[in-house]
């Protein structure tokens, strides 16, 4: 039985790793950081290792090292990911017996193939056509699912939709399932109710909450006829969708707000001295107190990363350069599209906030310039809350992201983690 190794510190991300070993029969061990790492090298000597590179406590090079050092696990094979690596730390990591290095969120069919070749096994694939993508917005999850149904990237749907619940917090999920130019038919039925079960399964999110966003005749009657969907809407429009969910939103607060008073008042009538009353009050506090992001955070994510932030609003350019400066990224800023697209095909930028609204260039022109351009990337679009129209505009446009003003430096932050840090 083929043994491998996983040193990475996101539970998320090992544990799907560790499901798919586990279905092709192979013996995995997990380590959580380097130094967990060293001491299961050296006990395990596995087939392969398979690393993060950012690793905390001692990191990744001192395992490498250890690694190296020690002539048992010498020869063992190592595969690297990594959010963002330069070509020269590439080739330092060469004389560590390391045969590939990607780059986190990871193509897993090309990792299995080369996982393959360096154990000498085969990994059953879905090999059909399918892009999953998924993005938080108002806090609204978008699953985005186009060209076909693809049951491994289902897999990784899932742990994209708990990866995401935890970096926002979310406390209510929603979710928008957008099936985007396909034809389904009758041989589709299982990897549809794959994909609804995988979306109700990781979000636990309640059914009327969720909408399927389809043009498409036999997802629509498959919906409507299972009864497990049967306060899932199915629509055709995406602002009614947003709109729908953001009224179900409102109602939903509502009601958790007079149950939480509810609870309050049984607490404090019930005396300091009742046991019960303390546990429900600290388990209340503890539940709805959502995690946070801070500037140390993102430091390793964000250094020497070149962000452009293009608004004409002299403000939201020096709130965006003070949240990314502080970790060590260059934020260029540009009062007008014109002034960004005269230096874009010549300077490459990580990400780009783009406002939707400016008096010469807007964004909309920018959007269809990077378009003509075969430009693309990362952007996140600025807009005021009362302009969802343009959202939508911007939606259809291809952009997947967006902010709306006034902006928040913490939701600056949980949104530039989402597109720099994915794992899935």
């Amino acid at each position: 039985m083929k043994q491998i190794l996983i040193i990475d510190e996101t539970p998320l991300f090992r544990e799907y790793l560790r499901v798919k070993f586990a279905e092709n029969d192979m013996d995995v061990g997990i380590a959580v950081n380097a130094l967990d790492g060293i001491s299961k090298i050296r006990n395990m000597i596995p087939d392969v290792v398979i690393m993060d590179y950012h690793l905390g406590r001692q990191g990744c090079m001192e395992v490498l090292q250890q690694k190296k050092a020690n002539p048992n696990t010498v020869k063992i094979p190592v595969i690297v990911l990594a959010q963002h690596i330069d070509q020269k730390k590439i080739l330092e990591l060469v004389p560590y017996n390391v045969k590939k290095v990607f780059t986190k969120p990871v193509r897993m069919d090309a990792f299995f193939t080369t996982l393959g070749e360096i154990l000498q096994v085969s990994f059953a694939l879905d090999e059909s056509p399918g892009i999953v993508e998924v993005h938080v917005n108002d806090d609204i999850i978008f699953v985005e699912i186009a060209r076909g149904l693809n049951r491994d990237k289902l897999d990784l749907l899932r742990f994209r939709i708990i990866e995401l619940i935890e970096l926002y917090g979310i406390r209510v999920p929603k979710l928008i399932v957008m099936i985007s130019d396909m034809k389904l038919g009758f041989a589709d039925a299982p990897n549809l109710k794959k994909l609804l079960d995988t979306v109700l399964q990781a979000s636990r999110a309640r059914r009327r909450f969720i909408r399927v966003l389809t043009r498409d005749s036999f997802a629509r009657q498959f919906i409507e006829e299972q009864k497990e969907y049967s306060e899932i809407e199915v629509v055709s429009n995406l602002q009614y969708a947003m709109d729908g969910l953001l009224a179900e939103l409102d109602n939903a607060m509502e009601y958790a707000e007079k149950k939480a008073e509810i609870i309050s008042d049984r607490v404090l009538s019930a005396g300091k001295d009742t046991a019960s009353g303390e546990s429900m009050a600290l388990r209340f506090d503890a539940e709805t107190k959502p995690k946070q992001l801070d500037i140390e955070t993102m430091r390793e994510s964000l250094q020497n990363l070149k962000i452009a932030v293009v608004d004409d609003d002299f403000i939201i350019q020096e709130l965006i350069k003070n949240t990314f400066q502080k970790a060590g990224a260059a934020v260029s800023a540009f009062s007008d599209g014109g002034d960004y697209l005269a230096v874009v095909a010549k300077e490459q930028f990580d990400l780009v906030f783009l406002d939707l609204v400016m008096p010469v260039v807007d964004g909309f022109a920018v959007l269809d310039s990077l378009r003509t351009m075969d430009i693309h990337p990362p952007v996140i679009v600025l807009s005021a809350v009362t302009r969802r129209d343009a959202v939508i505009r911007a939606f259809q446009m291809g952009v997947k992201s967006y902010l709306t003003k006034p902006l928040k430096p913490a939701d600056i932050f949980k949104k530039a983690m989402e597109i720099l840090k994915p794992n899935f």
